[in-house]
C-alpha cells in the first residue's frame, strides 16, 4: 500500500471521526469520550496552537490513517500521538506510516521524534524498532521511545 501524506490545515477531525470506530477510541486516547466528540478532541486533545495533525491516504485519496504531532521540550522536538490506520490499513503499512511520520516532523523542523506505546501492543511496539527509535524507559505499561532525525538523514 502506498501511503501519502495530507497534513490537517483546517484542524478537520470529520475524517477521523468516519475511520475510527468507537471501541478503537479508548486504544487511541484512553481519556477521551466515547463516541467520538469533534469538538472535545478539537479543544482538549489537539487545541494547543503547536498541534499539527496530518492525514494518510491510499492511492484513491481515501483517509487510512490519522496522528498528530505535538511539540515537545522545544521546537526541535516533536511527540507522535494519536496515531491510527484504518482497518483496511493495516497489515504491512508500518515502515510507510513511520515514514510519513518521519516526513511530517521533518517539514516541521524537527530534530527528535518521541513517543509513547503500550507495551503489549507488540505489533505497533516492533513497527517503532524495526524503524529505529530507542526505548529510553518501561513506566506503567508504556515504552517511551525516540528516534533521532539528524542522525537518520546522517547514515
Amino acid at each position: 500500500m502506498a501511503l501519502t501524506l495530507r497534513r490537517n490545515r483546517d484542524r478537520d477531525l470529520a475524517p477521523l471521526a468516519t475511520m475510527l470506530l468507537d471501541t478503537e477510541i479508548p486504544l487511541l486516547n484512553p481519556n477521551a469520550k466515547v463516541p467520538f466528540d469533534e469538538m472535545e478532541w478539537q479543544h482538549k486533545w489537539l487545541g494547543d496552537r503547536e498541534d499539527v495533525s496530518f492525514y494518510l491516504q491510499d492511492v484513491a485519496g481515501r483517509d487510512v490513517g490519522f496522528f498528530a504531532l505535538r511539540e515537545g521540550v522545544g521546537p526541535e522536538v516533536r511527540h507522535l500521538t494519536y496515531v491510527y490506520l484504518a482497518e483496511e490499513a493495516r497489515g504491512g503499512a508500518a515502515a510507510e506510516l513511520t515514514e510519513c511520520v518521519e516526513q511530517a516532523a521533518r517539514e516541521l523542523g524537527a530534530l527528535i521524534l518521541t513517543l509513547k506505546v503500550e507495551l503489549d501492543n507488540a505489533p505497533a511496539f516492533n513497527a517503532y524498532l524495526s524503524a529505529g527509535y530507542e526505548e529510553l524507559s518501561r513506566r506503567h505499561g508504556m515504552a517511551t521511545m525516540r528516534l533521532d532525525l539528524e542522525k537518520r538523514l546522517a547514515a
